[in-house]
């Protein structure tokens, strides 16, 4: 989703009453900005709500679902306000993914399967890397048929997920949350000091994905410039070297 919502805030965002109303492009840049910021900083709270109250693979099932009601929004109100509700859930829904999916995955090796452990996760971040395809593909669906392609793209692509993995509860191992005896444990002294000691190491990745987030948004306008020059190349033939004047 995050691969075309530039695109969509500035040339396909609607009022209420049906008129285009674009954000100009400062604006979604510094709405863009804080949607990733939200959606990193919710995980820590979805981190704490699985660890101490729902466990993990509630936590991802139940918090999906709201992820997925997020794309739902966004697929039926162009308007600014189905921005920011269906932005909302989906942060909100990302809060319980982001913390919880890796660690669900570690947990189903023990002792008879752990040669499994490092084929399995490099297969499971592969397929993470692979679904950045769809900010190519997300884009040129964008250009055409932006409606289609969020109810039967971002909105079929999660609620099958869910489905898939809602079907393999009874097969996974799950680890009990630890309830609040966690909490209080993690807000000791001993778990303070720890977490002291880990903020340096937490404070350079925040800074990487940080920096890493600011190719998103102008690489977003270049992808959409590329695909402009070649769509206008298609429809008006013209000399190798020689400017496009359609």
């Amino acid at each position: 989703m995050r691969a075309i919502l530039v695109v969509f805030m500035t040339q396909y965002l609607m009022d209420a009453s049906g008129n285009f109303a674009p954000m100009t492009a400062n604006e979604a840049k510094g709405y863009f900005h804080l949607f990733v910021s939200i959606t990193y900083f919710t995980p820590f709270l979805g981190a704490l709500l699985a660890d101490s109250v729902l466990g993990k693979y509630r936590t991802i099932i139940l918090l999906s679902l709201v992820y997925c009601l997020g794309h739902f929004c966004l697929a039926l109100d162009d308007t600014r306000t189905g921005l920011l509700v269906g932005q909302a859930l989906i942060a909100l829904g990302a809060g319980g993914i982001k913390p919880c999916v890796s660690a669900h995955v570690g947990d189903q090796f023990g002792a008879s399967n752990q040669h499994w452990l490092s084929k399995v996760f490099s297969w499971f971040y592969l397929t993470i890397n692979l679904g950045l395809c769809r900010y190519v593909t997300g884009t040129l669906v964008a250009q055409k048929l932006w409606r289609i392609g969020r109810i039967f793209g971002a909105w079929c692509v999660d609620a099958a997920g869910d489905g898939i993995f809602w079907s393999g509860r009874y097969r996974f191992v799950h680890i009990p949350a630890a309830g609040m005896g966690f909490v209080r444990e993690a807000l000791s002294g001993v778990g303070l000091r720890c977490l002291v000691r880990l903020s340096g190491i937490y404070l350079f990745i925040a800074m990487f994905w940080a920096l890493f987030d600011q190719m998103a948004h102008p690489g977003s306008y270049k992808l959409n410039k590329w695909i402009a020059v070649y769509s206008a190349s298609k429809s008006c033939p013209r000399k190798f070297n020689q400017p496009i004047h359609c």
